[in-house]
């Protein structure tokens, strides 16, 4: 710089100060861009966690659902249930994931919402009685379960729900096969519609 004449210094010297002016203003438009776009983000995500949040069913009366149990297979494991005279019949799981026990007692009144399972669930009745209905069946008839009776729920994305439609409270034992590891064994759905709940 020293070997430059004043001019070409002073010239060398304002283009440089321009170009640093010209970087710092496309940094400060990418940031403006940037936040625009992430706040743009959050709306659309907000919104749409409140539209989805609006379609799904809620549990009601729910009055205790703790977790007793959850584990892997020790071994890889496939499963089969065949259940006589019903669609489907027969139930295949190929290397079982992690299985749960959960327990749910539900008040007079209340309701699980319309949901699925990932896998199939074994649930016993310990107590009261339960309404089952099936968003598959556009008569939306009733099957009842009472204390001492157990049946078994396809899971696989079978949408349903279970009532409590007595006057005690309704207590039940889930056992939630083939639940992704860590993951969820319960999956809220939107109301079908055929039921009018």
């Amino acid at each position: 710089m020293n070997n430059l004449n004043s001019n070409t210094r002073s010239n060398l010297l304002n283009g440089l100060a321009a170009f640093w002016r010209g970087v710092c203003a496309a940094k400060k438009t990418a940031s403006v861009t940037k936040g625009r776009q992430l706040a743009l983000a959050a709306i659309v995500g907000a919104f749409s966690a409140a539209v989805v949040a609006a379609a799904l069913t809620p549990s009601f009366g729910i009055v205790s659902a703790p977790v007793l149990a959850r584990a892997s297979f020790a071994d890889p494991t496939d499963l089969k249930f065949k259940i006589k005279g019903q669609s489907p019949e027969a139930i295949q799981v190929n290397n079982a994931q992690e299985t749960v026990i959960q327990q749910v007692v539900i008040a007079p009144g209340g309701h699980t919402g319309w949901h699925s399972h990932p896998g199939p669930v074994v649930v016993l009745i310990k107590s009261g009685q339960m309404s089952f209905y099936d968003s598959d069946d556009p008569t939306c008839t009733v099957r009842t379960y009472s204390a001492g009776e157990a049946f078994i729920d396809s899971g696989q994305g079978h949408v349903h729900i279970a009532r409590n439609e007595g006057s005690v409270d309704l207590e039940l034992w889930a056992t939630y096969f083939d639940v992704p590891a860590g993951g969820a064994f319960r999956i809220n759905a939107d109301s079908t519609g055929n039921c009018g709940f």
